[in-house]
């Protein structure tokens, strides 16, 4: 394979694995401490993406359009938090996730509704390319990565050095002590809910860009999120950041390889990985909520 070509690859792997990283990790997040499955998520990406191309076309400014998205996606997210997933918390987990699934289709209806069936493109910030070892590289990819790489350290400093990221992380163990201490765990549940929100519309912000702004967008990387959670193991961070890696680079030099690999080369993984591991690379047996 061409060096050059290799390089470029890798750089298209890390990229998208940054994006299903942000993508990925309200689901881990959410199913970590109120043990829900929350395919809602991929409606606060497709948010995030039409709003940073709406606000781009008005304003001029991408960035300004990937902190609206980031706004109104965790503004969407505390909305739907507080009116529908409160109701559902000690329902079985099948029953979040066919009304997340519900919440999913409806909020894809509105966009519709608002935005049109059309596809809808959104300019690169910068059209600037890198040279690294000889392979010109798009600016805007390593962006991308550096900005998903920030977001994993201000996540693991908050869930490690904050009082409130602390009483998440010891929910997420044992929700029923950290309820005997005391603590507020409703006000966890809608902190943790419009954090998730907030980096699932930064995904579909930062993936605007990379791809043409679609209605369906969030049903069409559904199986990729899905495959990034079960290979990390549902509610661990890091194996959310591990995982994100590992599918991101198997679609990339997979695509190089052969074309079909990168729809079924990341599904065989997923499968080799459960058959060693059922619970996935970093995942805990579940315990009921």
């Amino acid at each position: 394979m061409d060096p050059q070509l290799l390089i470029s690859g890798v750089i298209f792997g890390l990229s998208m694995a940054s994006v299903y990283f942000l993508m990925s990790i309200g689901l881990s997040l959410c199913f970590g401490l109120m043990r829900i499955i929350s395919l809602d998520q991929l409606l606060y990406y497709s948010v995030g993406a039409y709003l940073a191309y709406t606000v781009s076309v008005v304003s001029g400014n991408v960035w300004l359009g990937v902190l609206a998205g980031v706004v109104v996606s965790g503004m969407t997210a505390l909305v739907v938090e507080r009116f529908i997933f409160r109701r559902i918390y000690e329902r079985e987990l099948t029953f979040s996730m066919i009304t997340s699934f519900g919440i999913l289709i409806g909020g894809v209806g509105v966009i519709k509704a608002i935005w049109g069936v059309v596809p809808r493109p959104v300019r690169m910030p910068t059209p600037d390319l890198v040279t690294i070892f000889g392979t010109e590289v798009p600016v805007y990819r390593l962006m991308v990565v550096g900005i998903a790489a920030l977001v994993y350290i201000g996540i693991w400093l908050f869930l490690n050095k904050t009082i409130i990221g602390k009483a998440i992380r010891a929910g997420i163990e044992d929700v029923e002590h950290v309820e005997g201490l005391g603590i507020n765990v409703s006000r966890l549940f809608t902190i943790t809910f419009v954090i998730a929100g907030a980096l699932s519309g930064l995904a579909g912000g930062l993936h605007a860009p990379l791809i043409m702004v679609d209605p369906q967008m969030g049903l069409e990387v559904l199986a990729f999120v899905f495959m990034v959670v079960i290979i990390g193991g549902l509610g661990s961070i890091k194996g959310t950041l591990v995982s994100s890696l590992i599918v991101g680079q198997v679609v990339s030099i997979g695509s190089l390889i052969y074309a079909p690999l990168a729809l079924m080369a990341p599904f065989a993984i997923m499968l080799l990985i459960l058959l060693v591991k059922p619970t996935g690379l970093y995942g805990s047996t579940m315990v009921k909520k």
